[in-house]
């Protein structure tokens, strides 16, 4: 210590000595400095200065340089980028000196060399020492950021191999895991991101690292780490209230160019509340339709479709519990509750592995943990529908509940409707209960419930209801930093209900359910820094009542009918490995193997071979006993993905996946509708097949505030299901007779910019693409369009949407959405016919014309209250117009005969502009 005192003292007599009294003549400096490092933004200053800097790598290095600088000297340039930092600086010579918390002192203090009389414990001598120079009084903040953790069991032995660093990435104010996160080490260019629990495992070197943590809406933070072993390592993260004007978004923020899969889609609940959707309400459906690739028939269904596929081929799971009718109130509103919902993925290529059972895409929506640290909440209230969201710790850091529920009061609105409606009645309500429980450090437990229920009537005694029932039971076993695992059951169901009553003699039920209960484990493996494995097994046990039709009162003379339930079973197993082979090029491959059992008690009709499946054609019957396997479907599904990083904001990214689908919906509409019923593939009905190859090239601009995209796809499809004219579909016995298998493909092209922060933010998508069926096989059936192929229902090649907002200050924005779309194809009369004493309509080929084009603009202010943090509320208002043009957009084109002619009529949904308000409330 003396020694050192003696050094530092030496050299502040050198500096004093050489310098008593000259005069700096600084450096004027120019230049753009943006989303730099502290070590960048200085190599680029000693270049332009001649300066030689002095500075602790290890913590300047945190700090961030975002400046723009002309003719400046180099003091005021330091000033602009340190700002009001714990960082000093102090120019002397051609020496510039770098300090935290204190500036070195170029001159020595008035009286160094005065002695102080100090007594010793003799009382007979004096002692002369020489005081140390004072420190800065202002006593020096322990943060995170400027500690060293000390993580593994400390030894002095030199360090050398590798060891694992895992731990939790949490929100500091409520507790709730950020999933997502990027953690990385910028020096040896490794990065993980954490999982859906917050959590992450990366390799690393033994040794001293400075280890970056990132995640959109948060602050940057930073821990500086001395890594001996194995251990953990916990971190917490503000919000951040960025910048209107500037935005510092660093590298790792470009996940797009980053990460292996492509034709992924993510959404944060922030995005999905500023966007104009009917009636006001954020709706995470609404916003997933305006995604490059993303397309619906209509605006009165939440049902979409994906890169070519049907409604019914996009696996939908909220917490890993299936949502089969993901819409309320005629598809006006999503089943999901804005205010309980975290994160938003939508796979529409590269599949992962652990997902099966649809051919097109998944759509993974997770909802918060809630909040652990206080009791919180949120209402809203529109002019359709109420909601509320209370949430909290049961104990504190440890348990943690949500509790959300949404009711509509939309009888009003039926008033306004043409007086053949104005007698309807519409009413749905749905509720959402989450607990989360931390038993240990490596053992977590989560429990998921969601009931959804819709009820309504159109100016009839005939009345509709829906609903959904899912309970998902969570298990997170963290074995070591390497292996962690996550076990769940649950249990899915959705049904309808359809009854009338009016008349006692006529009144009557019918009714369809289906019903799943599903276990699953999945295990993720973290080799090294380079290979990740993640593997698991599924199974799902599948219960159908096909449909039943009873009466309904002791006075009802219908006669009963009930088709024979449904049961199968469907389990897979799959293994995944991630390996990053450079720092520019990474590799996923997956298998997925699975394997489908139909069930008994049933009753199966063989039909001739070489001809058609109809009724006339049924040369035998068997009945198989309740547990009887039927006959299975199995066979391999193949999942790669390849990306190359050509430049650090420039990659390319490649893709194939194979899926099989072994459940099928049968509607005779184009969306998802509440009477729509579910099959189970048997032995007359195969599984659909379909698999995609794709390639896309990702760049971003402006520090990676905007990024583009253009993706490009093929899909084949194999025994997907279309239907004969005239087709039943409901309480069938033998549904095959009415329907056909057909092969299909799909393509198109992809184009999407995207600007996510600053005062003007949104993005723009382009869609071409085109999707074609073909049935040219007249042993199963009526041969269509000659055996060409044909435009399938929802084929659209046109499609472009625009997303704006525009933040005047952070308590007042205006958003915009703008949507074009080619018209659907359609069927209609070309001409008439005279038969048998009248005149019959003469159709077109399938799907050879189409109804009109689609356009339409929304608008919307949004207004928040103060941003005050010591209040008890917090409040918002959103007003906005819905179809701001007036547009009448069809929504379908019929044909009805009358009087002997044959007229055409087009339906439009919302044929004015809807003025809608919402008034949130947090608390």
């Amino acid at each position: 210590m003396k020694s050192s005192l003696l050094s530092i003292l030496t050299l502040f007599l050198l500096l004093a000595g050489t310098a008593a009294s000259a005069q700096q003549k600084e450096v004027l400096v120019s230049g753009d400095f943006y989303n730099m490092r502290a070590k960048e933004f200085v190599a680029e200053l000693e270049k332009k200065t001649g300066l030689t800097f002095y500075y602790d790598t290890t913590g300047f290095d945190t700090l961030k340089i975002d400046i723009s600088v002309k003719e400046q000297p180099v003091t005021k340039v330091l000033a602009s980028a340190i700002g009001d930092s714990i960082y000093k600086y102090t120019l002397y010579n051609n020496l510039l000196f770098i300090t935290k918390g204190s500036p070195v002192e170029t001159e020595l203090p008035e009286a160094f060399f005065v002695a102080k009389a100090v007594s010793t414990d003799t009382g007979s001598k004096v002692k002369y020492i020489i005081t140390s120079i004072e420190e800065d009084s202002k006593p020096q903040t322990t943060t995170p950021e400027n500690k060293l953790f000390e993580v593994g069991i400390k030894t002095s032995a030199p360090l050398s191999g590798t060891a694992k660093l895992a731990g939790y990435v949490k929100d500091i104010s409520t507790g709730e895991p950020i999933p997502g996160a990027a953690v990385f080490v910028e020096k040896l260019k490794i990065s993980v991101n954490a999982d859906q629990f917050g959590y992450y495992s990366i390799t690393l070197p033994k040794g001293r690292h400075l280890i970056n943590i990132q995640s959109l809406g948060k602050k940057d933070t930073w821990r500086q780490v001395m890594l001996y072993g194995d251990g953990t390592l916990n971190v917490d993260m503000k919000d951040h209230v960025l910048s209107l004007k500037a935005v510092i978004i660093s590298a790792k923020k470009a996940a797009n160019i980053n990460s292996l899969q492509m034709g992924v889609e993510k959404v944060d609940i922030k995005t999905i509340k500023q966007i104009p959707v009917v009636f006001g309400e954020a709706d995470i459906l609404r916003v997933i339709q305006t995604l490059p690739g993303v397309k619906t028939v209509g605006e009165a269904s939440t049902g979409f479709n994906v890169r070519g596929g049907s409604a019914d081929q996009n696996l939908i799971l909220f917490n890993d519990a299936t949502v089969y009718n993901p819409s309320h109130f005629f598809g006006f509103f999503s089943a999901f509750n804005p205010d309980v919902v975290s994160s938003v993925e939508l796979y529409k290529s590269s599949i992962p592995a652990k997902y099966g059972g649809r051919l097109s895409s998944v759509l993974d929506v997770v909802s918060r943990e809630g909040n652990k640290k206080k009791i919180t909440g949120s209402a809203g209230i529109g002019l359709l529908t109420s909601r509320l969201n209370i949430e909290g710790p049961l104990i504190k850091d440890k348990t943690s509940f949500i509790v959300g529920g949404r009711i509509t009061y939309a009888n009003w609105l039926m008033q306004f409707l043409p007086a053949e409606y104005k007698k309807s009645k519409a009413s749905f309500y749905d509720i959402n209960v989450l607990l989360s429980h931390k038993i240990n450090d490596k053992n977590d437990l989560y429990l998921t419930a969601y009931m959804s229920n819709d009820r309504f009537n159109l100016n009839s005694d005939t009345v509709y209801g829906y609903g959904n029932k899912n309970i998902v039971l969570k298990w997170k076993h963290v074995f070591n930093n390497k292996l962690q695992s996550i076990v769940s059951t649950g249990y899915d169901s959705y049904g309808y209900t359809i009854y009338s009553e009016k008349n006692p003699v006529n009144a009557y039920d019918m009714k369809f359910d289906i019903n799943q209960s599903n276990a699953k484990i999945h295990f993720n493996y973290f080799v090294n820094s380079k290979h990740t494995l993640d593997f698991g097994l599924s199974s799902i046990y599948y219960t159908l009542h096909p449909g039943s039709f009873q009466p309904r009162g002791d006075k009802s003379l219908v006669v009963p009918d009930v088709v024979t339930k449904e049961q199968a079973l469907e389990s897979a197993a799959y293994l995944t490995e991630k390996y990053n082979i450079t720092s520019s090029l990474s590799v996923q491959a997956g298998i997925r193997f699975s394997l489908y059992n139909y069930m008994g008690p049933k009753t199966i009709y063989q039909y001739a071979d070489g001809l058609p499946k109809e009724t006339g054609n049924i040369t035998d019957t068997l009945q198989y006993n309740k547990g009887k396997f039927i006959n299975k479907y199995f066979g391999p599904e193949y999942r790669l993905s390849l990306r190359y990083a050509i430049t650090d904001n420039f990659s390319v990214k490649a893709g194939y996946n194979s899926l099989r689908q072994y459940i099928h919906m049968l509607s005779n509409t184009t969306a998802i509708a509440p009477t729509d019923i579910w099959k189970l593939s048997d032995p007359n009905i195969k599984p659909q097949y379909g698999d995609q190859f794709s390639i896309g090239f990702y760049k971003n601009f402006k520090s990676n505030t905007i990024e583009t995209s253009v993706e490009t796809y093929y899909k084949r499809l194999k025994d997907f299901l279309d239907f004969k004219s005239g087709a039943r579909l409901v309480l069938n016995d033998h549904i095959e007779t009415d329907v056909f298998n057909t092969v299909g493909k799909a393509y198109g092209v992809e184009l999407m910019i995207k600007k996510l922060t600053g005062k003007l933010n949104g993005w723009v998508s382009y869609t071409w693409s085109r999707t074609f069926l073909r049935m040219n096989d007249s042993t199963k059936g009526q041969v269509i369009n000659n055996g060409d192929y044909y435009p399938a229902n929802y084929d659209k090649p046109h499609e472009v949407t625009a997303i704006g907002n525009y933040r005047f200050s952070h308590r007042f924005s205006l958003s915009m959405n703008v949507t074009y779309s080619t018209g659907r194809p359609i069927t209609i009369p070309i001409g008439r016919y005279y038969y048998e004493g009248s005149y019959r309509a003469l159709y077109s080929d399938r799907n050879a014309y189409r109804i009109p084009d689609y356009f339409r603009m929304d608008f919307s202010m949004n207004l928040e209250g103060n941003h005050k943090v010591k209040q008890k509320t917090h409040n918002s208002w959103t007003f906005g117009v819905y179809n701001l043009l007036g547009r009448k957009n069809p929504y379908s084109v019929y044909f009805v005969s009358e009087d002997g002619i044959i007229n055409g009529y087009k339906l439009s949904v919302f044929g004015a502009a809807i003025l809608y308000a919402n008034f949130n409330i947090r608390f």
